[in-house]
């Protein structure tokens, strides 16, 4: 296979787990209706961001993996339609709560879970609460001809992610995302650092990165959309807006992608022995 046809979703959700179930579930036979073979919804499409504050009765609302309503319901859409859905959910696994995605793959399967690794915590996005770092580490899957890495909303922002999952092999790079206004500063808007902060991932690893955000205003919060897809130039191929609703997709050239990797050569002339500060802390 030369070529893989991704999509990224657009989403409003509201409390309702049910209903916002069947809305990523239309979208992402709309989707699949257009060619896509890897189909990303946005982050936590469960419900509402719901760690814009600190409530305790949300703990109650996650699930194991193998109980999850979201998780099932796109197993069962993934093995109907043979498409990669690499799905958001609040896990529970024992006592310990994660921001975990379930990498689902084309027979309806959990193919593997990562959580996720770097965890925000400020004033709208106090995850910390609810969410223990990661202990998977970063990982990668199989795809349709290519090798897939996922990455979840904060660790976007960090370009050690984007490496390690390329060293990993990773051709493709999707981040399912919640990100919007900043409560504690109504001027301060991080859409274009956002963006670019991905495109950079895209340029620096000669790797398409896929992004899906959701919509809508919840509780005073707006979340910003400007879902997108960019290719291993960091050119955006497709896009939604700040308001809008939709699905987005685009055809990759696998071969264009490992050759023009291959010509740059930024992994051939990296230097690890030169690195060991990026493992140090502060």
């Amino acid at each position: 296979m030369t070529e893989i046809t991704v999509a990224a979703l657009q989403l409003a959700f509201g409390p309702d787990i049910d209903a916002n179930i069947a809305r990523v579930s239309e979208a992402v036979r709309e989707a699949h209706g257009r060619g896509a073979q890897v189909i990303l919804p946005p982050e936590l499409f469960e419900g509402e961001y719901f760690c814009r504050v600190e409530e305790e009765e949300v703990f109650a609302t996650a699930m194991p993996v193998g109980e999850h309503k979201a998780v099932l319901a796109m197993q069962a859409l993934a093995s109907e339609l043979g498409a990669h859905i690499p799905t958001s959910f609040f896990e529970r696994d024992g006592p310990h709560y994660y921001n975990s995605l379930a990498m689902i793959g084309p027979e309806g399967k959990v193919e593997g879970v990562y959580r996720k690794s770097h965890i925000p915590d400020g004033p709208g996005y106090e995850e910390k609460y609810y969410f223990r770092p990661g202990n998977t580490g970063f990982k990668v899957w199989p795809g349709p001809g290519a090798t897939l890495g996922v990455g979840v909303c904060w660790d976007q922002w960090y370009p050690e992610a984007a490496r390690a999952m390329a060293l990993m092999g990773a051709d493709l790079l999707f981040y399912p995302t919640a990100i919007g206004s900043e409560p504690q500063d109504v001027s301060l808007d991080t859409a274009h650092m956002w963006r670019r902060a991905m495109l950079g991932h895209a340029v620096s690893n000669a790797t398409p990165v896929i992004a899906a955000n959701r919509v809508g205003v919840e509780h005073g919060q707006r979340f910003y959309g400007t879902s997108f897809i960019a290719d291993e130039t960091g050119d955006v191929l497709a896009e939604l807006g700040r308001d809008e609703e939709g699905v987005i997709t685009a055809t990759l050239d696998l071969v264009r992608i490992r050759r023009h990797r291959a010509a740059f050569g930024f992994f051939r002339d990296r230097r690890p022995d030169l690195y060991g500060r990026l493992v140090q802390d502060i």
